[in-house]
């Protein structure tokens, strides 16, 4: 007798580095259904308090079960090095989600070796992974966007959650460690809002077909959370879905819309209309949007909808909080090295009415050979964390920088009405004797490294004739002195 087929599609959630395996906990912790969990990562230790059905311990030869030490190289090499293992627990599956905390070690480098090898199984591959929140360092950030960047090229869809944006929906007394958890919790909804719509029988069910039109290479996507009760809950879940602080962009432009409303036995379907037609209203006008509603007598008389917009050829950006040290205007022109001139065999020197003079240029080092590239994304962000531009570390460098560069020779001053291009004037003055002497504007500060300053011509100074000392006063005899009355 052959063996009964199976029709249902196979879902694995793969939680990879210490953030990873954190989400999938609390995804088993609330009993997420019709999912398989594997839990990878190089900290044997954190592997071990992971409730997953498969634990996959990578780099035991590389970083003997201690952690990649925030290193994202370390991280890929382990998974590369485990990467037979990884095919094997990911095989059969026609949906693999990719989970991770972007910023660390083994997370950022060994999540794109994941969905890579997800993706050359055949299976709809789809990254849920969180950037830093601020406070965690530039470092980590840097390594995020590096890795960000590497797993968008080997997923089908990506949604990035920021964490930041975490703290414009919670209460300003959270603590840290909920902090974490409430990103966790948004791991989560990311899941099961995909999962749900396959796995649970709802008042509008869809099958992974529905789902995969959207989300096959789909490329970056947003979600957008939102809960409500009481009058219009369906309504308001949806405009905070649609407003989500979650969202990085706008929903404008999305070519493929993933809705799902979830609500207890008493949802109603001109409710879900109402939803479903304000979330269409927010969308491109052609968007292939599909929609299913899901009965969940656990959340009483919530209401709670998951808006997933994907397919866009360009997202326009929100603009970026303004950051003290940072600066709104273009960026100032490097300053001069002075190299063109150096080619030349010296630079010129010199001040209005005066000869120039050529003094030799001093031997330049040769350049550095730039053929040697990074050997991967990762080793190259650590490279650009490490280098602070001048501008941003320390002003004073860039101005002891345009100091230091030589500045072009002044050029003569042009001469003013009534006066000879040697400087001297023709005009007549109403006094007696000759013209004062007057001095010619000089460049100031041109061969100190500033910029050129022509100080102002003096004006004609009038000649005075010179006092007359006090005669002393002459006695009458020889042994006294004739002294004044107002001195008596």
């Amino acid at each position: 007798m052959a063996a009964p087929q199976n029709y249902l599609a196979v879902i694995k959630v793969v939680g990879i580095g210490g953030g990873g395996v954190n989400a999938v906990n609390r995804m088993i912790e609330v009993g997420l259904k019709g999912v398989e969990f594997i839990a990878i990562n190089t900290d044997a230790q954190a592997l071990l308090m992971s409730d997953a059905d498969v634990k996959l311990d990578v780099g035991r030869e590389l970083t003997r079960g201690l952690g990649a030490g925030a290193d994202p190289e370390v991280g890929r090499q382990a998974a590369e090095d485990h990467r037979e293992e990884i095919e094997e627990v990911l095989k059969g599956a026609d949906m693999v989600f990719v989970t991770a905390g972007e910023g660390g070690g083994t997370g950022t480098g060994g999540a794109p070796v994941v969905a890579n090898v997800a993706r050359s199984l055949g299976a709809l591959t789809i990254g849920v992974v969180t950037r830093p929140f601020t406070f965690e360092g530039r470092r980590r950030a840097t390594q995020a966007e590096a890795g960000i960047d590497a797993l968008r090229n080997e997923v089908d869809t990506l949604i990035v959650i920021p964490n930041d944006r975490l703290l414009a929906m919670t209460d300003r007394d959270i603590s840290v460690l909920d902090a974490f958890r409430s990103a966790d919790q948004v791991l989560l909804s990311g899941v099961q809002g995909i999962t749900d719509l396959i796995t649970t029988p709802g008042l509008i069910n869809l099958d992974f077909a529905d789902v995969k039109t959207v989300m096959s290479h789909a490329g970056s996507a947003l979600m957008g959370i939102g809960r409500a009760r009481g009058d219009d809950r369906a309504i308001v879940a949806a405009e905070q879905a649609i407003a989500s602080p979650l969202l990085e962009a706008s929903m404008d432009g999305a070519q493929g819309v993933l809705l799902n409303i979830s609500g207890g036995s008493d949802l109603g379907l001109f409710e879900i209309n109402a939803a479903a037609e304000l979330v269409a209203d927010a969308a491109h006008p052609e968007a292939n949007i599909i929609f299913g509603a899901v009965i969940d007598d656990a959340l009483g008389d919530e209401v709670r909808v998951t808006v997933i917009a994907a397919g866009f050829d360009t997202i326009p950006q929100r603009p970026k909080a303004f950051l003290p040290g940072t600066r709104r205007g273009p960026a100032s022109p490097p300053a001069s090295t002075g190299n063109s001139t150096a080619a030349q065999g010296g630079t010129a020197s010199g001040t209005s009415g005066s000869t120039s003079t050529v003094t030799p240029a001093a031997a330049t080092p040769p350049a550095a050979s730039a053929t040697t590239a990074p050997a991967s994304p990762f080793a190259a962000a650590a490279a650009q964390s490490r280098s602070v531009p001048a501008t941003a570390a320390a002003p004073h460098s860039a101005v002891s920088a345009a100091r230091s560069s030589p500045q072009p020779a002044a050029q003569p001053r042009a001469a003013a009405p009534g006066q000879t291009a040697g400087g001297a004037d023709n005009r007549d003055y109403n006094h007696d004797g000759p013209a004062p002497s007057r001095r010619e504007g000089t460049d100031a500060g041109a061969d100190q490294g500033h910029p050129p300053y022509k100080e102002p011509r003096e004006a004609p100074r009038p000649s005075y004739a010179a006092p007359r000392r006090p005669v002393r006063p002459v006695a009458d005899d020889d042994d006294e002195l004739d002294v004044p009355d107002f001195l008596k």
